[in-house]
């Protein structure tokens, strides 16, 4: 599922992946690692999600002993839950016809 604001992707599975790999390592250079992205690439994913919402997704803290880090808000936490929940709900509503379309695929 992909949500647009204009011409753009506002939240679609990259960046929620994107902001759960934030919330287990702590950092967006981390999180882009552990999904093989670059940062630049990360780091441009949540620079455009936070421009498309109200309240930014993540918070960052610059350098210090350990180098800074990222976090989630609140609304970046939110947004995960809500995005998970609506994938929940449309995937248990389409199950009959998601199992129609996989078994036309080819080792199905």
């Amino acid at each position: 599922m992909r949500i647009r604001q204009g011409e753009s992707i506002a939240v679609g599975p990259g960046k929620i992946a994107l902001l759960e790999a934030i919330q287990v390592h702590g950092s967006i250079s981390a999180a882009a690692r552990s999904l093989g992205m670059s940062y630049r690439r990360a780091w441009l994913l949540i620079e455009e999600l936070n421009k498309a919402l109200n309240s930014p997704a993540t918070s960052s803290e610059q350098g210090g002993q350990r180098g800074g880090g990222s976090l989630l808000t609140p609304v970046g936490a939110e947004i995960i839950r809500l995005y998970r929940a609506i994938e929940r709900d449309a995937y248990q509503a389409c199950a009959d016809d998601i199992g129609t379309l996989t078994s036309l695929l080819k080792g199905a």
